[in-house]
């Protein structure tokens, strides 16, 4: 839905950038829109500060080039990194506020020296970004503006969250700490009254929040790193493994390449195969990791994360039989 909104105010402002004026029966007919919803988006594009006026002189809309819009002394390289960063987050439907930083864009670009407007133009021409996995998270951006204020103003939230992890749903009160990315994921992190300690929660699990008339006082002693250790991404259980894997020559190159943990050594062999070795607290999160190369990884080490690994596999095998 916001991809056909976001597609349809591009299309408007396109429309109202040429050197005419539109009446509204026009912009209706080719929009194929109500009145109604031609209205709002004029709205839009005026209240994120592009020139769009209504002519009462010719009784039409258009766009005012002569409006003073502030320049923005951007390099071409400066600009086009902008926007590209702009263009991302807005197609990631996992990112907040993924409709705003397209009007962003937007404003962005008509801000631009003509030269280098040109060359951003000209260069999207050339690349198309996909769209990430898609997760239904209809309450993303308000819960994340909620949770991202409470952080500021250190206010207890009550919340309704299911935990995958415990296969169960809880309510607790939280005192919001952080809020993390990880995994594709948005987690807040913070004091939860449910487990009398510090816990994270996913934003996309969260189904109710409010905000209470309580306030808390930070804890300056909480480290973010601290509290991480070495887990594989955010949940540490208590142990450290040493983890050694060897990736097949067909993928060693690339899995080298990324820094996957803090920890992380490699070693390539003689075959051109690679060895990576990480100390990693629990096995959890590093087992799902290891699953998705299937055959093209084989563990080594410790024996505990081999039979996990094989267990799984087996169970793959068998439901694929059945």
């Amino acid at each position: 839905m916001k991809n056909n909104r976001t597609g349809r105010i591009i299309q408007l402002l396109t429309m109202l950038q040429s050197q005419r004026g539109y009446k509204i029966s026009e912009l209706v007919g080719m929009l194929g829109k109500s009145r109604r919803t031609v209205y709002r988006d004029l709205k839009e594009l005026e209240g994120a500060g592009l020139p769009c006026r209504f002519d009462t002189s010719q009784r039409c809309y258009v766009f005012d080039h002569q409006s003073p819009l502030p320049t923005f002394a951007l390099s071409k390289d400066e600009a086009f990194s902008l926007l590209l960063l702009l263009r991302e987050a807005s197609h990631n439907i996992r990112f907040p506020f993924a409709y705003p930083a397209q009007l962003l864009s937007l404003k962005i670009e008509n801000c631009l020296r003509r030269e280098v407007r040109q060359f951003c133009d000209t260069s999207f021409r050339f690349i198309s970004i996909s769209s990430a996995p898609k997760v239904k998270m209809d309450l993303l951006d308000k819960i994340f503006a909620q949770v991202l204020e409470a952080t500021q103003v250190k206010r207890v939230l009550a919340i309704h969250c299911y935990l995958p992890a415990e296969q169960r749903s809880v309510t607790t009160d939280l005192n919001p700490y952080y809020l993390v990315y990880s995994e594709c994921t948005w987690h807040a992190i913070g004091e939860s009254s449910f487990h009398k300690a510090v816990h994270t929660f996913e934003l996309n699990h969260i189904t109710q929040l409010s905000p209470l008339d309580r306030y808390f006082v930070e804890d300056e002693k909480f480290d973010l790193s601290e509290y991480f250790g070495y887990a594989w991404s955010l949940l540490r259980e208590g142990q450290i493994y040493e983890v050694k894997l060897r990736f097949s020559p067909g993928i060693a190159t690339d899995v080298a390449e990324v820094q996957w943990h803090e920890t992380q050594t490699a070693s390539f062999e003689d075959d051109g195969s690679v060895v990576l070795k990480f100390h990693v607290d629990g096995l959890n999160e590093i087992t799902w990791w290891i699953l998705g190369y299937g055959d093209q990884v084989e563990v080594l080490a410790p024996k505990a994360l081999r039979q996990r690994i094989a267990q799984i596999a087996s169970r793959i095998v068998d439901s694929q039989q059945g």
